[in-house]
């Protein structure tokens, strides 16, 4: 009877594993040659109250004279005094396959020494990618709002338009008369470059997929379905993967956002005048931190310690986000968490 009990409870823990780390394949691998392109360009935002740039920024007076002229406006740009005008960089993300007319978001940030550029509105911005052809062009107001101190309203040298420009160059990439194609997996590891090639040929046999490398599996498509209709049906095939996790913390707000299994191994963290130790605990349910004044000591005792545990005991005790962030990337740095931080 105890070793029926203990061979099911053995077939039932395989059973949890093996669908708690299977995930979809779009999750682990990208499609090469399907990706976003990085746009940039110069233009001015108008209509400020007084917190453009000041008069002895040449660059940016040369730029109104410019766009004057573009209007048949001529004027000197050393007879430009403008405080209410601002210079500024624009980048935007083209997303692959965006069509023309498409909408995206921009960011624009001061380039002078613009106070704040909200309230403004952008004049017509051409964005251009790496090759210096225009891909889109933006333009719009830029609308009122807070920065990440909530004290300080409508201050703010960086904002987002949203849908602030229009798609006027495709980026062409003909995927549909493609018979092969190749995956690049996000995270290089040959166990599972191999656990994919076998389970998308074990689905459409012979040698449907190739792993060429911890990174590239090659792809062909069966002849009874195009490209896009065998991409949208692998897309959907579940691979055993055994992920780290991934950290994301808003380095402005001091939010972290991460699972709840990402655990971290027992480290000492020295931070300036702090320092935080991370200590197992016999005890699963016993959960406790204590702080050393006289030494200035976080003693941190989980049953299992989490990023969460940890980002919230440094939230309670008052650290900045940049405290914050900078005790997560040098335990990171020491190995001591299995997961990607990503810092927003």
């Amino acid at each position: 009877m105890l070793v029926r009990v203990v061979l099911m409870f053995a077939m039932m823990l395989l059973l949890f594993v093996g669908t708690l780390f299977a995930v979809p394949l779009k999750d682990i691998a990208n499609v090469v040659g399907v990706r976003d392109n990085q746009l940039i360009g110069y233009g001015l935002v108008v209509g400020l109250q007084g917190t453009g740039d000041g008069s002895s920024l040449q660059f940016t007076r040369q730029a109104i004279s410019s766009m004057l002229q573009s209007v048949h406006v001529k004027v000197s740009p050393r007879d430009i005094k403008a405080k209410n005008v601002a210079a500024v960089m624009v980048t935007a993300t083209l997303p692959p396959f965006a069509r023309h007319g498409d909408r995206i978001d921009v960011e624009v940030s001061s380039i002078g020494d613009a106070k704040s550029i909200v309230g403004g509105t952008l004049l017509l911005t051409a964005l251009r990618g790496v090759d210096g052809e225009i891909y889109a062009l933006a333009q719009g107001p830029i609308a009122k709002g807070y920065s990440a101190d909530k004290r300080k309203k409508n201050v703010s040298a960086r904002a987002k338009i949203f849908r602030g420009a229009i798609v006027e160059q495709e980026v062409d990439y003909d995927l549909y008369h493609k018979d092969t194609i190749r995956l690049s997996l996000k995270k290089a590891d040959f166990e599972t470059a191999v656990k994919i090639e076998k389970k998308i040929n074990a689905i459409y046999g012979g040698a449907t997929a190739r792993a060429l490398d911890p990174r590239t599996i090659q792809l062909r498509k069966p002849p009874s379905q195009s490209m896009p209709e065998f991409l949208a049906a692998i897309d959907k095939v579940d691979i055993p993967y055994r992920g780290g996790g991934k950290i994301v913390v808003d380095e402005k707000t001091g939010t972290v956002v991460a699972g709840l299994n990402i655990h971290i191994d027992p480290v000492v963290v020295t931070h300036g005048d702090l320092t935080l130790k991370i200590m197992p605990s016999g005890d699963v349910a016993h959960q406790t931190y204590n702080l050393d004044r006289k030494n200035n000591v976080v003693n941190l005792r989980y049953g299992e310690v989490t990023v969460a545990n940890v980002a919230r005991v440094l939230q309670k005790l008052g650290s900045t986000p940049e405290d914050i962030i900078a005790i997560l990337e040098t335990i990171k740095r020491a190995g001591a968490v299995n997961a990607d931080l990503e810092v927003i």
